[in-house]
């Protein structure tokens, strides 16, 4: 998976983690990935958005992923424009990305596919219902989780309080964790 190493770029503090999760869903052949939460970049000169690379790019990565295995990904944003700047980020994958303009619970319970990989980064942590709302997000979407699927949780401490003491009371283990993500999967 050659095309990774364009994203280890210096302020992407995400990477190792995000480069783990996709080598791990390789070696299961996951090839329907779900995001909650779109990479929407930032701002510069009012109109232009651009990379930030702080943020992880996650749409990015994953829809060179998607590409790489012929899978795909879709991605939903609460926000038209974010899924907008993403449309522009990933021009060159577009035939391998989903994208919906709605709220992550009603898009998880509408969504009618098996997940294989699912990277819950919607409502961003410095909110005080972020716990509470990926807990929301996580409960909605384990039943359409395969025993082979991965959960990919960002902002881990801001945002994963109640998630992962939820999914591990559900017989999810951790394969890795870093500062700022967790990745789990069935206990097997």
């Amino acid at each position: 998976m050659d095309f990774l190493q364009k994203y280890n770029h210096p302020k992407n503090i995400r990477f190792e983690s995000f480069k783990f999760a996709l080598i791990e869903a390789q070696k299961r052949e996951l090839k329907t990935l779900v995001e909650t939460g779109c990479a929407r970049g930032k701002t510069k000169f009012i109109f232009f958005s651009k990379i930030n690379w702080k943020d992880g790019m996650s749409t990015m990565i994953f829809s060179d992923y998607a590409k790489y295995i012929g899978g795909m990904l879709t991605t939903c944003d609460i926000e038209k424009k974010n899924i907008q700047n993403a449309e522009r980020f990933v021009k060159d994958n577009k035939k391998y990305v989903n994208f919906i303009v709605d709220d992550s619970l009603n898009f998880l319970s509408t969504f009618e596919q098996k997940i294989d990989f699912l990277y819950l980064d919607s409502l961003d942590g410095q909110f005080k219902e972020a716990s509470d709302h990926q807990l929301k997000e996580i409960k909605i979407a384990k039943n359409k989780l395969s025993e082979k699927s991965l959960v990919l949780l960002d902002d881990k401490g801001s945002k994963t309080n109640l998630s992962i003491d939820y999914m591990l009371s559900c017989d999810f283990k951790i394969l890795n964790e870093t500062k700022e993500q967790v990745l789990l999967s069935f206990s097997s």
